[in-house]
């Protein structure tokens, strides 16, 4: 790297939030981070509501990518945590606080493999079964059952090839 990149690399600004997918405000924490920089606050949350209204209502990680010299930024959006995708395929805001008595829901089988998908890019899971088992590992954590049983039993279904036929995608 020339002297000259390396000048410019220290000109960019990283800034790193959580926001509410589609609601972010120029307040705290996008506000108080970027208005320092001199690029319009305005502009930076009309895109980072546009780049999270897929998650809208979930907490999202964001990082902001600030040139205060040209004035330019980009947004990269993050995936959601695996229990906020699950309670979002819920419907429910929390998971259950005692899950033994009171369940926070059920889940299909389809919804975990699409929270495992929509999650597959950073998993270390060696094969899709076990992003799935992940998931499913999730769910029991946040207090759901899945296809109306434990989590529990329904990984031993997919170590016994049960679901082998609805587990099909590939890491």
């Amino acid at each position: 790297m020339n002297k000259l990149s390396k000048e410019k690399e220290k000109t960019r600004v990283t800034v790193r939030a959580q926001v509410t997918g589609g609601a972010a405000s120029g307040g705290p924490p996008i506000g108080p981070a970027v208005g320092p920089t001199g690029i319009n606050i305005k502009d930076v949350v009309d895109a980072v509501n546009e780049k999270t209204m897929l998650f809208k209502g979930l907490t999202v990680p964001i990082r902001i990518e600030c040139d205060p010299e040209t004035k330019q930024f980009e947004i990269y959006v993050e995936t959601p945590s695996t229990a906020a995708l699950l309670l979002k395929e819920l419907g429910v805001e929390k998971g259950s606080v005692n899950s033994s008595e009171k369940k926070a829901g059920n889940l299909t089988l389809e919804q975990v493999v699409n929270v495992a998908i929509a999650k597959k890019d950073i998993f270390l899971a060696k094969n899709f079964k076990n992003a799935v088992k992940t998931v499913i590992g999730t769910a029991l954590s946040v207090g759901a059952t899945v296809e109306g049983e434990d989590p529990r039993a329904i990984q031993k279904k997919i170590d016994n090839g049960e679901y082998d036929d609805r587990i099909k995608e590939e890491i």
